[in-house]
């Protein structure tokens, strides 16, 4: 576990399952991930950059993060390692994590900062579950129109959650609109209504084609490629107002004999890792 000495890239695990709406092993993912890293060189090709350039600390796991304490406890940590670091980069664990996440990175700054999703849900159902840390953090004091959400899918969502999405201000980018567009030209069109806001980036991995991602039980035939996201993550590690990511939504015992979820979710750190290396 890294002491707290200032670092520019900043780990931390949230093993959260317990609210998720169907059966995950999403707790055993923030290990999968770091095991899956040892498999990828730290080298770069395209920027010709290594990333042991860059200083970085894991901060190791929330304990028990599936409870009000529990949510606490992450608060705590995030708090911690955004205070150390330059970037907060979170691995879950389910997507209930964003919104303790968020809450410790920011703090009393929530109202004035910004949230970017990939995601093919809103997020915004009643409740405390996976499916809910949008609507919490809005609750919590997030402006609904400082949330940008990239990837929403058709069939995706109930017609009462684009509702709730379009009554909160929410700007909404569909999957349908990504077709064609680089990733910077969808991030441009994301920081042009979120300003100089300093962001969190909550990237679930349901976002992709579930014949990438099959250990992400709520993804879907027709979500983005691998290298889709794979661009996504390194143009927003570009971005100078990005503080914060997490990577949300992968059950590491469901993955397939190859790895590829988690192997792909350890490819977004590296992306990321990468985008922040060329600011």
């Amino acid at each position: 576990m890294a002491n707290d000495l200032p670092t520019q890239l900043g780990l931390l695990g949230v093993p959260a399952a317990r609210t998720s709406i169907s059966a995950t092993g999403a707790d055993h993912t923030p290990a999968g991930i770091r095991a899956a890293l040892a498999s990828f060189s730290t080298f770069s090709y395209s920027s010709q950059k290594d990333l042991r350039e860059v200083s970085f600390a894991d901060f190791g796991d929330s304990k028990q993060p599936d409870s009000p304490e529990g949510e606490s406890r992450t608060m705590d940590l995030a708090k911690r390692v955004a205070h150390n670091s330059d970037l907060t980069i979170a691995l879950g664990g389910d997507n209930s994590i964003t919104y303790a996440v968020m809450r410790g990175v920011f703090g009393e700054e929530l109202s004035r900062a910004g949230l970017i999703t990939l995601d093919a849900h809103h997020d915004l159902r009643d409740g405390v579950s996976n499916g809910s840390p949008v609507r919490r953090l809005i609750e919590a004091g997030l402006p609904g129109t400082s949330v940008v959400q990239i990837g929403i899918n058709d069939f995706s969502n109930s017609p009462q959650y684009a509702l709730r999405a379009r009554e909160l201000g929410i700007h909404v980018i569909t999957r349908e609109a990504l077709r064609g567009r680089s990733a910077q030209s969808v991030m441009d069109e994301a920081l042009s209504i979120l300003g100089d806001k300093r962001l969190h980036v909550d990237i679930d991995m349901d976002v992709c084609d579930r014949s990438v991602v099959p250990a992400c039980p709520a993804a879907a035939p027709g979500g983005i490629s691998a290298d889709e996201l794979r661009q996504f993550a390194r143009t927003l590690g570009k971005i100078p107002h990005v503080v914060s990511v997490d990577i949300t939504e992968i059950d590491a015992l469901a993955d397939s004999a190859d790895g590829r979820t988690l192997r792909l979710g350890a490819l977004t750190v590296l992306e990321i890792a990468s985008g922040y290396q060329s600011r």
